[in-house]
């Protein structure tokens, strides 16, 4: 018997698909992020109760067997709060874990609130990436905005409405002539859709901002990265700095794109390049 990923609806329960009504229907052992959410989800599904065990990153590595063990002989089904199980949930280590002990593997096709946001955006989609939720210091989101919008390609983020109008200040200070796609509440009763510049999305959200939210970003031609413009001077002082401190060249380009000195492999490549003059000029 498989191990099913089941999209569940992300507010609107009408996006439920017949094969996940299937599956929640005749599985024996439901896997859920929260055993709270999936009880009112099947409850308003009309679907009989299940056994449930919860599956989530404090609990992963204790459950994967069991939950690998029971899927040998039941069908059992995995859900996350809403949406598609395996983005920004520990769901994919449960999937390589299954196929490393030869258990099958299903993925249902259904709601996910990063396609859906992508698409509304409207920009150029044959190429994009994913970045799941930016980390939560300035330093090192503006680090990781200015990496991926070196890619020249939009960049899909999720965020808590707790975060979000400093990751908008964040992203316009890296970036302020990106256009911005701001989806709140996908497919649910107080649904937002707003589109501009960082600046110009924050200054049209309401407080207080309540719910799911992911954001789509075209880098602007120019990407203007406010905490990229240091001079090279300053650059090699820092990487000379922490080269003497015995860091690698991977780490100084890690620790300096984290505080928005640039891309990663703009600084590895600077970086390599001092260390290799440093070693000429004192003949080593």
């Amino acid at each position: 018997m498989p191990l099913v990923f089941v999209p569940t609806p992300l507010g609107n329960l009408r996006d439920i698909t017949i094969r996940a009504l299937d599956a929640l229907r005749e599985c024996s052992l439901l896997v859920a992020e929260d055993s709270r959410v999936s009880r009112r989800l099947l409850s308003a599904l009309n679907l009989p109760g299940k056994e449930t065990w919860t599956y989530h990153e404090h609990n992963a590595a204790a459950t994967t067997h069991p939950i690998l063990e029971r899927a040998r002989t039941e069908l059992v089904a995995v859900v996350t709060d809403a949406g598609t199980p395996g983005i920004s949930d520990p769901g994919a280590a449960l999937v390589a874990a299954a196929r490393s002990a030869g258990v099958a593997v299903e993925v249902l096709p259904g709601p996910s609130a990063a396609i859906g946001a992508a698409v509304l955006s409207g920009f150029p989609l044959r190429r994009f990436v994913f970045e799941g939720f930016p980390p939560r210091s300035s330093a090192a989101r503006r680090g990781a905005f200015a990496e991926s919008f070196g890619l020249g390609i939009p960049s899909i983020w999720y965020e808590s409405p707790q975060r979000v109008r400093a990751a908008l200040a964040d992203l316009a200070a890296v970036d302020p002539h990106a256009q911005v796609f701001l989806l709140r509440e996908y497919t649910k009763r107080f649904e937002e859709q707003l589109l501009g510049t960082a600046a110009e999305v924050s200054g049209r959200l309401a407080e207080p901002v309540r719910g799911e939210i992911a954001l789509v970003v075209q880098p602007s031609a120019r990407a203007e990265r406010a905490d990229a413009a240091a001079a090279p001077a300053d650059l090699d002082e820092r990487i000379d700095a922490l080269l003497d401190s015995g860091q690698s060249v991977s780490s100084v380009a890690k620790a300096l794109a984290g505080i928005g000195y640039g891309e990663r492999r703009h600084i590895y490549a600077r970086a390599t390049g001092r260390k290799r003059l440093r070693r000429e000029t004192n003949g080593s």
